[in-house]
């Protein structure tokens, strides 16, 4: 082979070689795509935090897992957000004779919790409805890291805005000392994992005073609520601890142990999942509300003519929020801040409403058999 040859493989060799962001999903599985920029990279009192850009463009990494991603971020935000502050609203209204529900005057006040990246703030004031909203984050390095380099998930425009109040500090101190009662409340919070900074906010005392802080009757709960494929694989849920292959039996599910302890708490646990491409995965999330049967049916069931008319009354756009750089096939439209209804949201209406509560078959058989329950004194833990 000629000198000259050699030089075209070693360029070509050379061409595909990057430096690499690389994430653990699960036992055995991990994301490998191409780390185009690190923007920032710290460790804070809590965590580590960094910024950087990916194939799914600019990309909130903590302690070594991707959090939100300019590529996908809506999904998350959207199906974390509008789902239960509707059915709030719902809830607040009147029941019609044909046993279908007009929307009252909620939500008026919600709760969230974390949410550092400020973007679940920013689809709560949406809701033309909302007087005040209440964000309590333990780390202020996440939140200054955020309005500085991912202003497009909220950034100034939601911290500095009249119905919005930022607080740095533990949202489990908060709710457990608060005297203020809230409509909605929303678990924005790191995955439970151990060591994390958020597993004391995924227990059943945690749930049992979020339960006491809600207004009735329209008092809901929402979570994220970590992985939920819709085949499940083995390594979800370990039947045995095998000290020998201890991370291989590693429990790396929460969400039906999370749907189970709310269950305890409220009348209804409904679990929902959305796919978020750039988790590697479809994620879980699990709504909570008291209430009779019939009305968790009706959440569900609701019709998509229903959905997409409450978006129609209630939702507007964040004025001043910049609009993402790089935005998704089929999210061809920017939003400035003055769009109202359908063209305020990118992801959720009517049809993906019933989208997110059709659970796949393998998914509600492995939930079924899952009885596991998060306490202080026994907690669960994720990957």
């Amino acid at each position: 082979m000629s000198d000259n040859n050699n030089d075209e493989v070693i360029e070509k060799e050379r061409s595909k070689s990057a430096f690499k962001y690389v994430e653990d999903i699960s036992p055995g599985l991990r994301l490998e795509m191409d780390l185009k920029t690190i923007y920032h990279t710290s460790i804070s009192e809590f965590q580590e935090v960094q910024v950087i850009e990916s194939y799914f463009g600019k990309t909130l990494v903590t302690d070594g897992k991707t959090q939100s991603t300019e590529h996908d971020e809506f999904v998350y935000h959207e199906s974390l957000v509008h789902p239960p502050l509707f059915w709030s609203a719902l809830l607040s209204g009147t029941t019609n004779a044909d046993g279908t529900r007009s929307p009252g005057g909620a939500p008026k006040s919600v709760f969230i919790g974390g949410g550092g990246e400020l973007a679940t703030a920013r689809e709560v004031l949406k809701h033309n409805s909302i007087e005040r909203v209440v964000m309590v984050d333990i780390d202020p390095k996440v939140v200054e890291v955020c309005k500085k380099y991912m202003p497009e998930w909220g950034g100034e425009a939601v911290t500095n805005h009249p119905k919005m109040e930022l607080i740095v500090g533990d949202a489990h101190q908060y709710l457990m000392e608060t005297q203020e009662k809230f409509d909605v409340i929303i678990m924005d919070i790191s995955d439970p994992i151990e060591a994390g900074p958020g597993i004391a906010l995924y227990t059943q005392e945690l749930y049992q005073r979020a339960s006491e802080v809600l207004n009735r009757p329209n008092g809901v709960f929402v979570t994220q609520a970590g992985s939920a494929d819709s085949v499940p694989h083995p390594h979800a849920f370990p039947e045995k601890y095998d000290e020998d292959h201890e991370e291989e039996n590693k429990e790396t599910w929460c969400f039906s142990a999370i749907m189970n302890t709310l269950a305890t708490v409220f009348d209804h646990a409904i679990p929902y999942t959305a796919p978020v491409p750039s988790f590697g995965e479809d994620w879980g999330f699990v709504m909570a509300f008291n209430g009779d049967e019939k009305e968790a049916r009706t959440l569900v069931d609701l019709p998509y003519e229903v959905v997409d008319d409450l978006i129609e009354e209630r939702i507007e756009a964040v004025p001043g929020v910049p609009e993402h750089r790089y935005r998704s096939k089929g999210v061809k439209r920017a939003i400035t801040g003055n769009e109202k209804g359908g063209d305020a949201l990118k992801h959720y209406d009517g049809i993906t409403h019933g989208g997110l509560f059709s659970i796949s078959k393998p998914l509600r058989l492995a939930m079924k058999s899952d009885e596991r329950i998060m306490t202080v004194d026994n907690p669960v833990f994720m990957y």
